[in-house]
């Protein structure tokens, strides 16, 4: 179901972790809520989950309004399912059992209950682990019962806060592809939060970056990514460098240098920003560089390059051999003109 927040806060005592948050989230989409820790993010998951009481402002799920002035809807009465990154499971119950379980608190008998969980367990891919105990399975398959279970309590929308914190990369990277799968199959509302920035880019339908209790700009990872609103979002997603620029008739000059810029600005004054695919190194045209840093990251070189005239090291990436302190020569390509 659609999730709808309007102007919500909550503060703990003069702390304010969310403050004024806004968005709607369309039925069945995959919404990540990204943010460094203490932005506000898992307070704002808890409040749609009715786990904490907002001080103001509106949540409507599927159009019932659950949280607003006078009303506070209990979390067992949402149907959202709320996974933990602990997953939460029942050590002593067989993986069957534990997403039987919701089914039997509602009242439904045992054996149809089992029926059910089976049904559930195959959207995720376990049937084949119905009778072990959770300590048998690895990090991403607990987690795939966690997701069953909330299936089988009814939710409808998924809540599932830093669910990959806890596993090693190569498996966040198998469980990202698990994921995705799982929403297709499920076609359930989840609303996701994380601080790793390539995880939200990975799952992510639209994502939101928070920052101290604020939604700072929400939109599909490639809009982000491409077209930060403000410098505080182009800081956080990925790589990049802020410089001075000057725009005159859809161009920018860039420490005396003209570069192609990308969507609307007006002319004057600006603040450009330059992604390190859009930085050519190279030994001829250009700016005069010196390599800061030069990092291989398997097939590729990710360095900073110092260029007199630019305050922040420019960030750039290569296929050509990298090596810090040599000379380069340093042109950007094109550039984003943040809004305003």
């Amino acid at each position: 179901m659609s999730v709808v927040l309007e102007n919500v806060h909550k503060s703990f005592g003069t702390d304010r972790a969310v403050a004024g948050v806004d968005a709607v989230i369309a039925t069945g989409e995959f919404f990540c809520v990204l943010g460094a820790s203490g932005c506000g993010k898992s307070t704002l998951l808890r409040l749609i989950a009715g786990l904490e009481t907002a001080d103001a402002g509106t949540i409507r799920l599927g159009g019932d309004t659950v949280s607003g002035p006078g009303r506070h809807v209990s979390p067992e009465d949402r149907r959202t399912g709320f996974v933990f990154q602990s997953y939460a499971l029942w050590p002593h119950l067989s993986v069957r059992d534990n997403v039987a379980f919701p089914g039997e608190a509602q009242g439904l008998g045992k054996a149809e209950a089992r029926r059910q969980a089976m049904a559930h367990l195959e959207t995720v891919s376990l049937t084949d682990f119905a009778d072990r105990k959770p300590a048998a399975l690895s990090g991403g398959q607990r987690q795939r019962v966690a997701l069953a279970r909330c299936l089988a309590g009814g939710a409808t929308t998924i809540l599932m806060d830093e669910p990959l914190a806890n596993l090693d990369p190569h498996l966040r990277a198998v469980m990202e592809e698990e994921l995705t799968r799982f929403h297709r199959a499920s076609g359930v509302t989840t609303i996701y939060i994380t601080h790793d920035q390539r995880e939200a880019m990975a799952v992510a339908d639209r994502l939101a970056v928070m920052e101290k209790g604020r939604f700072l700009q929400v939109g599909t990872p490639r809009e982000i990514y491409e077209r930060p609103a403000n410098a505080a979002v182009a800081r956080f997603i990925g790589r990049g460098t802020l410089v001075q620029a000057t725009v005159e008739g859809g161009r920018a000059t860039v420490n005396g240098h003209d570069v192609a810029i990308e969507g609307d600005a007006i002319d004057g004054p600006a603040t450009a920003f330059i992604r390190p695919e859009q930085v050519n190194l190279g030994d001829a045209g250009g700016m005069e560089g010196r390599i800061g840093t030069a990092l291989y990251r398997g097939g590729h070189w990710e360095a900073t390059v110092l260029v007199p005239g630019i305050d922040a090291p420019v960030q750039a990436t290569s296929t050509m051999p990298l090596a810090a302190g040599e000379p380069v020569r340093v042109a950007f390509e094109r550039a984003w003109v943040l809004p305003g």
